[in-house]
């Protein structure tokens, strides 16, 4: 949101002036839901603040020098705190009595939190509109050799951990656009049932590349491709196809991460919306070859953020408990043979190459 801000201040007439006189203020989602909750207290913890392009994830601060070169005054950003403690309280009138909040995290990082992936190493992989992968590197900042990202996973404390991130544009919108543009499924949840009517894809590559390749590729100028077509391609092909490309495109940031951190994943977490979908998360585990863990709560968001506010409220003693909360649905063992995983691999590979670059810059 870094270049945004200074986007306005540079065209709103008065706006830097206002904001140094402390009458303008900037702040990301939970900062404003914060402050109308409480009436005014401005502050965000580590995980959003560090999403901001502003804020020094190693010294912990905003960053002086970031902020002079898009010439954003201090003045105007919020407070940053740990992410289970003091965030202040409800105004009485809006419940009737000045309830705590305690817990305050971003999307993916709660997410993380609430798979109980507490120790270094451990994976976890959200399935939404897009799918965002994160590992947790424990204390050590890794910096990407692979085009991802690294992160603050949370702030507990006084002491901060960290967090490798890649975020894949499309994942679920696959599903909603054969749903709603293509018309070949009447719901999300039937693409399982179509899809299982065949073996494989049959050879059947999309590559969702509707708004650019995210992790690792950062192609903005990649479109969306569909290739492999023969005369016998069918319906449930297609969407067999739509399916599959979820679970490429999460093994491309996985095999990202383990080279990154210098490990062998041992296992998948998942979770969201199209992680309840069997089939693909079967083929999950095949192309990746590591079990994939399902919890028994797919919604791990608010999970996270729950528990980092029963932490900070003593519910929870610490995060061992926390993880002794933790239990699982299905596990998902891999079952495909190390030669037609490679080649089904390979043949994602030359199709995402096929995706990239497809419109001109000047377009």
């Amino acid at each position: 949101s870094g270049t945004k801000l200074k986007w306005i201040l540079d065209r709103i007439p008065g706006a830097r002036e206002r904001a140094r006189r402390g009458e303008l203020l900037f702040g990301t989602v939970d900062s404003w839901i914060i402050w109308n909750l409480t009436g005014g207290l401005h502050v965000t913890d580590y995980t959003n603040a560090s999403r901001t392009m502003l804020y020094n994830i190693h010294e912990l601060r905003w960053d002086p020098e970031i902020l002079e070169w898009l010439d954003i005054p201090a003045e105007m950003l919020p407070e940053v705190r740990g992410n289970a403690g003091d965030f202040g309280a409800l105004r009485p009138e809006i419940l009737g009595r000045a309830i705590p909040i305690r817990g305050v995290a971003g999307d993916q990082q709660a997410a993380l939190f609430g798979q109980a992936c507490y120790e270094p190493g451990m994976v976890k992989s959200t399935y939404g509109t897009g799918c965002f992968v994160l590992m947790h590197t424990g204390a050590q900042a890794v910096h990407s050799q692979n085009r991802l990202l690294t992160t603050i996973a949370w702030g507990l404390d006084g002491q901060v951990e960290y967090a490798l991130e890649g975020s894949v544009f499309i994942a679920g919108a696959a599903i909603q656009w054969l749903r709603d543009e293509l018309g070949l499924i009447r719901t999300s949840a039937e693409s399982e049932e179509v899809a299982a009517r065949v073996p494989d894809s049959g050879g059947v590559y999309l590559v969702p590349a509707f708004s650019g390749l995210g992790a690792p590729w950062w192609d903005m100028y990649a479109r969306g491709t569909l290739v492999g077509l023969t005369r016998g391609t069918s319906r449930p092909h297609i969407v067999r196809a739509a399916l599959d490309a979820i679970a490429y495109e999460t093994r491309d940031v996985v095999s990202a991460m383990a080279r990154d951190a210098g490990v062998e994943i041992q296992v998948l977490r998942v979770d969201g919306g199209a992680s309840a979908n069997n089939l693909m998360m079967q083929f999950q585990a095949d192309i990746l070859d590591i079990p994939v863990e399902r919890p028994a709560r797919v919604e791990t968001t608010a999970l996270g953020a729950a528990y980092l506010a029963g932490l900070s409220a003593g519910i929870w003693p610490d995060r061992q408990a926390i993880s002794e909360q933790w239990s699982m649905d299905r596990i998902f063992r891999p079952a495909m043979d190390a030669e037609r995983r490679s080649r089904l691999y390979e043949g994602w590979l030359r199709a995402v190459e096929r995706s990239r670059g497809w419109i001109q810059g000047e377009e």
